[in-house]
C-alpha cells in the first residue's frame, strides 16, 4: 500500500515499477485536494499531440492539444467539469483500467491493450469548424519507469505519486479537417504522465521530459524539481533502451525573460547531465476563478547536449 491507516505515505522515495498501490479511499486530506490524471504527450519532430484527463476534485478537465513545430503554433480544445468529486474513476494504477470520458464535442478515451496502450481522440469544431480525430498505439514492452513517492513538509496527510512511463513508440494517424498526420514507431514517441495525490494549497513545479534516438539507441530522461519535499529522492533519471540510469539533482537554468525568450540550460549536481534546450513554442495558459489559479506554461523545443550513465 502507498498510504496508512492515517492517509500518510508509508514509504517516501523512488522506484522503477508501481511498487505502491494507490487507492483513493485511503487518502485523508481535507476536501478538494485530491488531484488524479492522466497526460500523454506524443511527438514527432514536426508535430504532436497532447491528451490531458483529469479530476483535480472541484474540476475535472479534458484536454486535446495539437501542437505545431514548424508554424510554432499550438491548438487547444478544452473540456471544464465541475465538482467531480472522483466521479470520474480515475483507474487506481497505471499498468491497469481504461478511461473513457465521452463529453459534447470532445470525447477522450485510453486504453490497455496487448502490447501496450491504445489512445482515441475526437474533438469536433476543433479549428475553423474542422473536426480532429486520432487513434494512436503506444508499444510499452518490459520497461523500467520513473516512480515517485513525495511528501510535503509540514502536511503529513498531503502527498504526490507520480509515474512517468517514457520511450513509448507511437504509431497511428490524426486527422484534422481532410488533412492526415502519419505517427510511426521510428520516429514517433510518446511520454504518460501519471499523477495521483492530495496537495497542499500552493505550489510550483518544473518538469522535463524527452523520448527519441541518441546514436541509434532508444533514449529518454525525466527531470523536475520544486515540487513538494524531495529530501528522499529526485524525479531524475535516464532511460536507455529500457533501463533506468538514477541522476540525482538538476537544476534548470531559465531564460530571464518569457520562457521561449533564449535557450535554457541544465547542469547535474554530478556533472552527469549537461545540455541545452532551444525553445520552439511555449504553450501557455492562465486558468483563474477566485481561490483557485492555475499558471502554466508547456515549452516545446530540442535538446542537445551529453550525458553519462
Amino acid at each position: 500500500d502507498l498510504l496508512d491507516a492515517h492517509g500518510r505515505l508509508l514509504a517516501r522515495g523512488y522506484a522503477t515499477s508501481e511498487v505502491r498501490k494507490y487507492a483513493r479511499r485511503a487518502v485523508k486530506a481535507g476536501p478538494l485536494r485530491i488531484k488524479e490524471w492522466d497526460y500523454y504527450c506524443i511527438l514527432t519532430d514536426r508535430y504532436g499531440l497532447a491528451l490531458t484527463v483529469a479530476d483535480n476534485d472541484y474540476v475535472g478537465f479534458l484536454g486535446v492539444t495539437w501542437l505545431d513545430f514548424e508554424r510554432r503554433q499550438f491548438t487547444s480544445k478544452d473540456v471544464l467539469l465541475p465538482f467531480p468529486l472522483g466521479g470520474m474513476n480515475m483507474p487506481e494504477s497505471a499498468d491497469g483500467g481504461d478511461i473513457v470520458q465521452a463529453h459534447e464535442k470532445l470525447s477522450i478515451a485510453y486504453r490497455h491493450v496487448a502490447g501496450g496502450r491504445e489512445l482515441s481522440v475526437t474533438a469536433q469544431d476543433f479549428v475553423n469548424g474542422q473536426e480532429l480525430s486520432g487513434k494512436l498505439f503506444l508499444q510499452q514492452p518490459a520497461m523500467d519507469r520513473m516512480v515517485i513517492a513525495t511528501p510535503f513538509a509540514d502536511a503529513p496527510r498531503s502527498f504526490y505519486y507520480n509515474q512517468k512511463i517514457n520511450c513509448l513508440r507511437a504509431s497511428g494517424a490524426v486527422a484534422i479537417g481532410g488533412q492526415s498526420f502519419a505517427f510511426e514507431s521510428d520516429s514517433a514517441f510518446g511520454v504518460l504522465d501519471w499523477g495521483r495525490g492530495a496537495w497542499t494549497y500552493d505550489n510550483t513545479w518544473y518538469w522535463g521530459s524527452a523520448p527519441g534516438i541518441a546514436e541509434g539507441r532508444l533514449f529518454g530522461f525525466n527531470i523536475g524539481y520544486g515540487f513538494g519535499d524531495t529530501s528522499a529522492a529526485s524525479e531524475n533519471m535516464l532511460f536507455v533502451d529500457g533501463v533506468a540510469h538514477k541522476l540525482t539533482d538538476v537544476p534548470f537554468h531559465m531564460p530571464d525573460g518569457a520562457p521561449d525568450s533564449a535557450p535554457w540550460r541544465f547542469t547535474s549536481s554530478d556533472g552527469r547531465f549537461e545540455l541545452t534546450f532551444e525553445p520552439i513554442l511555449d504553450r501557455a495558459g492562465v486558468t483563474d476563478v477566485g481561490l483557485i489559479k492555475f499558471d502554466a506554461h508547456q515549452v516545446f523545443g530540442r535538446f542537445n547536449g551529453r550525458v553519462v550513465l
